[in-house]
């Protein structure tokens, strides 16, 4: 069984009218292909042997569990399973117990689904063995939180509007949460565990990934508590917990794996170009990018303007990673629009260049988009719609800025999730 969980169009103005439109699309549809969930599970599942126990459980969280756990069915005979996910199709129920958490925000059925995780594991034993399949998105989608739900609502919202990285938000998750920094190793009564993840984070962290249900942490919760001082969000909140660190016991019976990654994607892509223009048309400029996503886009359109006096067209550069967005103004976006805008000013006169920024799960920000296009007529199209970019970079409004450029890209959710991509190309 295959499946194609990638998107059919990636679409856009700049991107249709295009002379190397199908060019464009088919690099961006062979990348998404390489980070397909169901296929980087199954190539797992293919090439290792699995522990001998009396009985198999499969049990998923984030955005790709779905496709993941489709994956272990078709290879194994599964006691049960039970699937934590953000979207579903009326067909998917029919794979095992699915349930809908909330995110970015935990809600009430994020609740839920943490007091049915905590059931599902109860049934394990020491004879068993439970396939965690991870994804990003999981942190959100199931809590069992050791403080009040409207509380824990509160401090998220918090700390996404504050620009704190994935990895300092997860770690307060991790500490305020009872599945969560290795919590559901503990409830899985010693059974044997074996993690395979698909990673939504740089460095690929076992630890931030889903906030590390089944790895040991080695943060604390003192670290926790710096992190909302370093944010000057208040801090009244007594029931921190303490994680389990990799000297327990209980994670002599685990074993994590990551099954696809952002390089995974960036590698893909960087080998599809290759195929076509030549191996010194291509480059990785950089596999880690983080921090505020308006500086980071400045910084890759200068890199990429610099390139264009060294390089010979056509060329491609690449870049991978999660970037954030200190929210000041009441506008929308999300962090790859954000990103994009931030490059609009800077690229505008060069012929020819096309930057594209996208989420690899579709869904940048609270938006139905999953990233935008810029090219060097951008600035010059917003001008005559009397758009000016800086407004719209202080109202944080990067989703309509390229709405009414018609340059955003809509992909609805793709199932899988490995951060974001950069795509620089110069014809």
């Amino acid at each position: 069984m295959t499946q194609n969980f990638s998107p059919t169009r990636f679409d856009s103005f700049s991107i249709r009218n295009h002379s190397q439109c199908d060019f464009i699309q088919q690099i961006l549809a062979y990348t998404f292909d390489s980070i397909n969930p169901y296929d980087a599970v199954k190539k797992y599942l293919q090439r290792n042997s699995l522990l001998n126990s009396k009985r198999t459980f499969a049990f998923g969280l984030g955005k790709a569990a779905i496709a993941m756990a489709q994956a272990v069915a078709d290879e194994i005979s599964l006691t049960d399973s039970l699937i934590i996910t953000k979207h579903a199709s009326f067909s998917d129920l029919k794979l095992a117990s699915v349930i809908l958490g909330n995110h970015p925000i935990p809600g009430k059925e994020s609740l839920n689904a943490g007091i049915e995780a905590k059931k599902f594991l109860s049934q394990l034993t020491k004879d068993d063995l439970l396939i965690c399949l991870i994804s990003g998105g999981g942190s959100a989608l199931m809590t069992a939180p050791t403080i009040p739900l409207d509380k824990l609502q509160e401090l998220t919202l918090a700390l996404l509007k504050s620009g704190a990285s994935i990895d300092e938000i997860n770690t307060i998750r991790r500490h305020l949460d009872e599945l969560k920094g290795g919590g559901v190793v503990q409830f899985a009564n010693g059974a044997k565990i074996i993690g395979l993840i698909l990673s939504d984070v740089v460095g690929d962290s076992f630890q931030t990934i889903a906030s590390g249900i089944t790895a040991p942490d080695s943060t604390t919760k003192e670290d926790a508590i710096n992190i909302l001082q370093k944010y000057k969000i208040k801090n009244e909140i007594s029931s921190w917990k303490e994680t389990l660190k990799a000297d327990n016991p209980l994670f002599e019976n685990v074993e994590n794996k990551i099954v696809a990654s952002n390089s995974t994607a960036l590698e893909f892509a960087c080998s599809q170009t290759r195929g076509v223009w030549g191996d010194e048309k291509v480059r990785i400029v950089n596999k880690n990018i983080q921090g505020e996503a308006s500086v980071v886009g400045l910084q890759i359109a200068k890199e990429f303007k610099n390139a264009l006096q060294i390089m010979q067209r056509p060329f491609c550069l690449l870049a991978g990673g999660e970037t954030t967005v200190t929210i000041k103004g009441n506008g929308k976006g999300g962090r790859n629009q954000e990103l994009a805008l931030a490059t609009v000013e800077e690229l505008s006169g060069l012929e020819n260049v096309m930057l594209i920024s996208i989420a690899t799960d579709g869904e940048d920000g609270p938006t139905d988009a999953a990233g935008a296009v810029v090219t060097g007529e951008s600035y010059q199209r917003g001008k005559r719609l009397r758009m000016d970019v800086t407004n719209y970079q202080l109202r944080n409004d990067a989703f309509e800025f390229f709405n009414q450029l018609d340059d955003l890209i809509k992909t609805n959710p793709t199932g899988t999730n490995v951060n974001d991509l950069v795509f620089c190309f110069a014809f």
